[in-house]
């Protein structure tokens, strides 16, 4: 969706970027059971999601070469193979090759679907997405806290918005609207980096908290892997941890879903980590009137301040293919 805006001063043109390059969660490991099957759309592609007997997820493009069914709708596992419901073709979910058709032997070339990179991490299964079909080349992170016995089970939690994805993860690197969004009474010194391979990035906020136990100097530490994959550490407060982790994944071009583990040191479950799951999405909330009623600005009026947003518009560009 591109279009201008206005017809004095600086031209706005409104322009969705479109779908990024990189790792994106696409469910639950929870929400798969072995042999199930599950419909997803995601990446404006519609996908087919199975368990296989291995206990492996896989994800193939969804339609049936054979006469175009829907195979997230009534196939079923067959091994390592997801079958189509209509005329039992049946396609390798390592390949995308159908491997069986159950009353031929002769199998056509052209009988194979697009197959998809999956890993399964962290309580959730990633999909690599590439508009030009290129291999993975980096790695989601493993959580340490769910092997940890001094970390509680994490809280999980899903929100769906209607906007572009690089919209919300540009908040990590937006201390401006901690003030004027979430109710801060200054503005956070923010710190960022970014890694020599480029891919990662790295925003720390300093917030000076007035408590009945005195004052805490928190760090926020904000971590990212490519373009929607994050984690959150609150660190400061002695003795407790507070973390979270997120993969924020595009549905299309307008509509995102993000999934959230959030976790707490058992020391502090009861009391800092459940007002601090409450506080995260309260604060989320805090900008969902922002991110349902903005547009995308290709080339947004920055002033001299805003040097981490500047940042991070240039740092986003290189998980887009071009398309032009």
């Amino acid at each position: 969706m591109a279009g201008k805006i206005g017809g004095v001063g600086t031209e706005l043109i409104a322009k969705d970027p479109g779908i990024p390059n990189g790792w994106f969660a696409v469910a639950w490991s929870k929400e798969l059971d072995p042999g199930q099957v599950k419909r997803v759309y995601a990446f404006e592609h519609e996908l087919v999601l199975f368990r296989a007997r291995s206990g492996q997820p896989k994800v193939v493009s969804a339609y049936c070469p054979h006469l175009g069914i829907h195979m997230g709708k009534g196939g079923r596992v067959m091994g390592e193979t997801v079958r189509c419901p209509q005329h039992g073709w049946q396609f390798d979910g390592d390949t995308g090759k159908c491997t069986v058709i159950p009353y031929c032997d002769e199998i056509p070339k052209r009988a194979c679907v697009r197959k998809w990179d999956v890993v399964e991490r962290n309580c959730m299964i990633f999909v690599w997405h590439h508009a030009e079909e290129k291999p993975p080349y980096w790695e989601i992170p493993v959580l340490p806290h769910l092997e940890d016995p001094e970390w509680a089970e994490p809280r999980t939690w899903d929100l769906e918005v209607p906007v572009h994805m690089q919209d919300m993860a540009e908040n990590n690197l937006d201390p401006v609207h901690f003030r004027y969004v979430h109710g801060m009474d200054e503005i956070p010194k923010t710190e960022f980096t970014i890694a020599d391979d480029g891919r990662f990035l790295k925003a720390t906020s300093f917030i000076e908290k007035v408590t009945p136990a005195g004052t805490l100097n928190i760090s926020l530490i904000r971590e990212t892997w490519g373009l929607g994959t994050s984690s959150v550490e609150s660190a400061g407060i002695p003795g407790i941890g507070l973390f979270m982790f997120t993969s924020t994944t595009p549905i299309d071009n307008r509509n995102t879903i993000s999934r959230w583990l959030l976790f707490a040191t058992k020391n502090a479950i009861d009391f800092a980590g459940e007002e601090w799951f409450e506080s995260i999405m309260t604060g989320v909330m805090d900008d969902w009137d922002v991110w349902t009623n903005k547009i995308h600005l290709e080339n947004p009026v920055f002033c001299k301040a805003d040097e981490p947003l500047i940042a991070f518009r240039r740092w986003a560009k290189q998980f887009y293919s071009k398309t032009d």
